[in-house]
């Protein structure tokens, strides 16, 4: 106990310039632009050590606008077609001024994140089709969170882990005084700037519950535990002004024998477009070919989270089981249909209804999985736009669905230079935010691959730069 207060002892009630508030990619973006701009700066981590890295350690890529090839960046991927990509998924409901910066803010990530010692790689083959749109991390988000950790060490980041921040304690929007509590031990610290990179409430299933009620218990989260909205909800009490739906989250269709928490990327399941989704009554209830898996894989958890039970099931046959990336759990087959719904927990007769259905609507055309293609069916509700193949080729296959929580778009709003606005619209003094806690004001709903690191990274050098820049001035 002595050596953990010793520990500590350092920092207790310092006067720091800059404090982070977080330990993934918008935290670490914001501390190492925050050091290079000359502040001195301290991140609190809420996890330990070998859980460090949020959700970003999950991830593997970053939508970068380009007009030309680069890099690893394949043709040219420009800011009318990112903006009109944003658009169509968010349905318009996105802060167009700080998306535009956003994207433009893009094209020079790459080269900054290579100076920070992160490497890419082409992009893999499969349904997501991302090598245009999407730089690709070698080693995926761990070695990303890995890298910056060790590029902010190497600057002079004081990085303490196993510690909660509790309270931001606001006076006329200004913070005066953090209060924390790390390895069990209360911490203050009276810093001259804030950045908050601390992530949604998506892992604090009561709060979800306040909005989804019972349905929330059967949602897992695919990222970290240590996301529980402690300080959003301690700034929303404060008089900061709130941005998005509560409703709102990064949701994917993932297998749902994933486990409660922190299963990762490799639990989503790529298979829909491919498939046939059925509810718990072995019925239809969305189009599964509504456009290119990039744009719409994000709507899928969602969509499931409002079916009975918070249960679906994706249906393919053998010709199309090699079109998609196969869950880590293994298929769940069976030689007739009636086999396969008898392992799903499915009304065998109410499956092969819905199956017969569908072959009959399927019309001929041209499969092509890597675009829009013109296989769609003609007379069924929902319709099939795309990739609508029959499915009569045995073995059948089947994957359970639930609905994957990523991050939750309700948070604090934010001005393009990053500062946190108070409920008068004027900015707080001294605190910034970046990352999850700030990315509803540009995901209104909605996802776009990649996209949640890119605002991550875009606001977290915002941040830590203009934060900084107040403390030292």
């Amino acid at each position: 106990m002595t050596v953990k207060m010793s520990a500590l002892s350092g920092i207790e009630g310092r006067k720091v310039d800059v404090l982070v508030v977080g330990g993934g990619n918008a935290a670490l973006c914001a501390a190492i632009a925050a050091r290079e701009a000359g502040a001195s700066v301290i991140l609190l981590e809420h996890a330990p050590r070998e859980l460090r890295g949020g959700n970003s350690r999950h991830t593997r890529n970053l939508r970068a606008m380009h007009d030309r090839p680069e890099g690893v960046l394949v043709e040219t991927y420009g800011e009318a077609e990112y903006w009109d990509d944003l658009l169509r998924v968010t349905g318009g409901e996105t802060n167009e001024e700080l998306a535009r910066m956003t994207i433009r803010a893009s094209a020079g990530l790459p080269a900054w994140m290579e100076a920070h010692g992160v490497h890419f790689q082409p992009s893999l083959t499969g349904t997501l089709s991302l090598g245009r749109t999407n730089a690709f991390f070698l080693g995926g988000g761990k070695a990303l969170v890995n890298a910056y950790y060790q590029a902010a060490a190497k600057l002079g980041v004081e990085i303490i882990y196993d510690t909660e921040v509790t309270d931001l304690q606001l006076e006329d929007g200004t913070v005066r005084r953090v209060t924390a509590v790390s390895r069990g031990f209360p911490l203050t610290l009276l810093p001259r700037s804030v950045v908050v990179a601390s992530g949604g409430f998506q892992a604090n299933v009561d709060w979800l519950k306040e909005y989804w009620g019972e349905a929330a218990e059967n949602f897992i989260i695919r990222g970290t535990p240590y996301a529980q909205g402690t300080i959003l909800r301690n700034l929303l009490g404060q008089g900061v002004q709130q941005i998005g739906d509560p409703m709102q989250c990064h949701a994917v269709a993932i297998d749902a024998r994933a486990p409660k928490f922190d299963g990762g990327i490799v639990t989503r399941l790529d298979c829909v477009p491919f498939s046939i989704v059925v509810d718990r009554d072995g019925k239809r209830f969305y189009d599964e070919g509504e456009d290119v898996w990039p744009k719409r894989y994000a709507i899928w958890g969602r969509l499931v989270a409002q079916r009975p039970g918070q249960i679906a099931y994706a249906i393919v046959d053998a010709k199309a089981a090699k079109l998609f990336m196969p869950s880590v759990f293994p298929a769940i087959t069976g030689a007739t249909i009636s086999e396969l719904a008898n392992k799903l927990g499915l009304a065998p007769s109410t499956l092969e209804t819905t199956i017969s259905t569908y072959n009959k609507a399927v019309q001929p055309g041209n499969f092509d999985g890597s675009k829009l293609d013109d296989c769609k069916t003609m007379g069924l509700e929902p319709p099939k736009t795309h990739w609508a193949q029959t499915i009569e080729t045995p073995p059948f296959i089947g994957y359970p669905l639930s609905p994957g929580i990523t991050f939750t778009y309700l948070g604090v709003q934010v001005n393009e230079r990053a500062e946190v606005l108070m409920q008068d619209g004027k900015p707080a003094s001294n605190l910034w935010a970046s990352g999850e806690i700030m990315a509803g004001n540009i995901l209104g709903r909605g996802y776009l691959a990649g996209f949640g690191m890119t605002i991550g990274t875009v606001f977290g050098r915002i941040a830590g730069a203009q934060a900084a820049r107040h403390a030292r001035n």
